[in-house]
This record gives structure tokens, C-alpha cells and sequence, in this order.
């Protein structure tokens, strides 16, 4: 016989939480974590897209920004010279997993692909365009790139930069007059290819990506929730980089603490160049962000780092993306964090 006492409860605590939910609030039932009516534990994602972000216990924030596209340019360089594909940027040293280049490439790819579609499981509406900007990658590599990009519904473009594509806004100096490397040279030109794109699309949001970048499952539906929630509680467009650099841990720098949608976000003074950002950002320093692929800076992202002087960029903790490098660069490998899970679970 079932217990009428409990279908009587059960009825009008579905019935009050309706009421409730119109005035856009939620009630928890604290004996099993759930929100009456629903199959959703308090632990999972509550945020609704474009419209509020929940957190337990701190309540719910309106959302006033809300994000409708998101433009991908992933910047690839693949080489394919099988002497020297497996060492980093103008260095020596090897990335982990000693791999060849086109293997990090393709699972990077692989990677934010899974992770775009996650994400338009939650951002009904949204948008996403996903670039890849190639220079120098023979056709073996540009077809396994293809290949990857062929099994997805997601709008995607291969575009291969022309060597002399920009030849006469870089500069064969650095800032100290020194001669800077044809490698150097190559990836100037693709961050500025990267820029151009973002200069003639659209788009609200746009993420520049190396492509040694491996992300997790929940990365982009975390960082797009973060920035809807964060810009509308401070009213200013952000800047987001997916990962938890180990150098961040080895100076001892104030910081401001944010709590994003399912992870902590701090505030950082240093990013690579690999950051997501809004389109009023890169018109308000466009200037400054086309600097990166024109001359040669110390650090080269150092323009970068000069307009966190004035806005806020987030980094997450824990990390939503593995920077492949070499396991001893402080620029590499988050903390914490399941290098070969990551790496085997994206395997092309």
C-alpha cells in the first residue's frame, strides 16, 4: 500500500516549488539535495543560459550580458619537418608525452570540438564558430586536421595563411633590435590572421587559442556560464584564459577570489596568448593586441599583460585545459590535474 502521507507531501512540495520558481526563486529539499519537482541534485549545473546564474548557497545572479556567439580561432602550426616537429617555439625542449606536433594539434582540436558541443547542449541559442588558422602544415597534417573537423555539426573553417600575408606589418627585429627566428616570424603571422578574423566577425565572444591547449569536457560551457555571470555582476567585459599556470604559484601576488558557475576564478596579472575576450575588448585595443604580431616584445605577450593593468582577467581553479608543454616549463602543465586522462581521452 502506498503511503499517502508522502504522495500528499511530495504534491505540495512540487506545487509550492512552482509557485516559487514564477517569482524566480528555487526551494532545496535539504533531506536529499534535490529541487522538488526536478531529478537535478544541488551539485550539478543550475545556471540557466542568458538569464541567471545559481550558486548554492550565495543565491542567484541576473544575468545582463548575455552571450549569443562565441568565435574559436585556434592558431595551428603543425610544420610536419619530423627532425624538429616535436620541440617547442624557438627552444629545445620537448613537450610530454614526446609526441609529434600534429599530435597535439589534432587533439586539441578534438578536444574543444567536444567541448563546443556540451556546451550548445546548454546555451540553446549560441552560436560557435570554430577556426583554424594553419601556417606552413603539409597536406598530410592539414588532412588528418580536416578530417577531425568533418565529423562535427559545428561551423568550422580551415583557413591556410599565406607566407607573405603580413610581410610588411612584422618586423624582422625584436624590440631590442635583435633578428627574431623565421619560427617567430610564422607565429607573428598567425596571431595576427587570428586578430583579423576577430576584427571582421560578429561574434560577442571571441577565444584565441594556441594549439597545444587540451581541454576538458565542461571547459567552454564553464567559461562562456563564468562570463555571462561575472560581466553582469561587475558590469565590465573580461578576459578568461582556460588555465591554471604552475608559475602562478610561485610568487606570492594579491588576487581577487570569484566563484564562476562550477569553479573558483582568480584574478591574474599574466596569460599567454590564449585568452577569450569580448569584441568590444578587441575594439578597444586592437592597437595593442595587433602589437603581439607586429614586433617582437619581452615577454611577447607583454601588451597583453599591460591591459590587465586596467582589466580584469580570470584564470580557473582548478584547470580546464592542459597546456602541453615541457613538464618542467612554469608556463605548462596545471597542477593537480590529469595530464594522461586528458591526453588518452582525446586521442584523434
Amino acid at each position: 500500500m502506498k503511503n499517502k502521507t508522502i504522495n500528499k507531501k511530495n504534491f505540495f512540495s512540487k506545487f509550492i516549488a512552482k509557485i516559487v520558481r514564477k517569482f524566480g526563486y528555487e526551494i532545496i529539499d535539504q533531506a536529499n539535495l534535490k529541487i522538488p519537482g526536478t531529478n537535478t541534485l544541488v551539485s550539478e549545473n543550475l545556471s540557466k543560459s542568458g538569464e541567471k546564474s545559481i550558486t548554492v548557497p550565495l543565491g542567484s545572479t541576473k544575468i545582463t550580458n548575455k552571450i549569443s556567439s562565441l568565435s574559436i580561432i585556434i592558431r595551428s602550426y603543425t610544420f610536419g619537418d619530423k627532425d624538429n616537429d616535436q620541440v617547442m617555439l624557438d627552444q629545445s625542449k620537448k613537450r610530454i608525452f614526446d609526441a609529434p606536433k600534429i599530435e597535439y594539434t589534432l587533439r586539441t582540436i578534438k578536444s574543444v570540438i567536444k567541448s563546443c558541443e556540451l556546451a550548445k547542449s546548454k546555451f540553446k541559442d549560441l552560436k560557435i564558430k570554430i577556426f583554424i588558422t594553419d601556417d606552413k602544415s603539409n597536406d598530410e597534417n592539414l588532412s588528418k586536421i580536416s578530417k577531425i573537423l568533418n565529423i562535427t555539426d559545428i561551423e568550422t573553417k580551415l583557413i591556410n595563411i599565406n607566407e607573405n600575408e603580413f610581410i610588411n606589418e612584422i618586423s624582422s627585429t625584436d624590440i631590442e633590435g635583435k633578428e627574431i627566428s623565421k619560427n617567430m616570424i610564422s607565429n607573428m603571422r598567425n596571431i595576427l590572421k587570428s586578430i583579423q578574423i576577430a576584427e571582421n566577425d560578429d561574434s560577442d565572444l571571441f577565444y584565441f587559442l594556441e594549439d597545444d591547449y587540451i581541454h576538458t569536457a565542461d571547459s567552454i560551457s564553464e567559461m562562456l556560464f563564468t562570463y555571462e555571470k561575472i560581466s553582469s555582476q561587475l558590469s565590465k567585459e573580461l578576459f578568461l584564459c582556460p588555465a591554471d599556470y604552475p608559475y602562478l604559484y610561485s610568487t606570492v601576488d594579491n588576487t581577487k577570489l570569484f566563484f564562476g558557475n562550477m569553479r573558483h576564478w582568480r584574478t591574474v596579472n599574466e596569460s599567454l596568448i590564449t585568452f577569450l575576450t569580448s569584441k568590444k575588448m578587441i575594439k578597444k585595443y586592437l592597437d595593442d593586441l595587433k602589437l603581439m604580431g607586429s614586433k617582437r616584445h619581452h615577454p611577447m605577450e607583454f601588451k597583453l599583460h599591460k591591459i590587465y593593468e586596467k582589466e580584469y582577467c580570470l584564470s580557473p581553479i582548478p584547470s580546464l585545459a592542459m597546456h602541453a608543454t615541457n613538464i618542467n616549463s612554469i608556463y605548462g602543465l596545471p597542477p593537480n590535474f590529469d595530464w594522461k586522462k586528458i591526453w588518452e581521452e582525446n586521442t584523434p
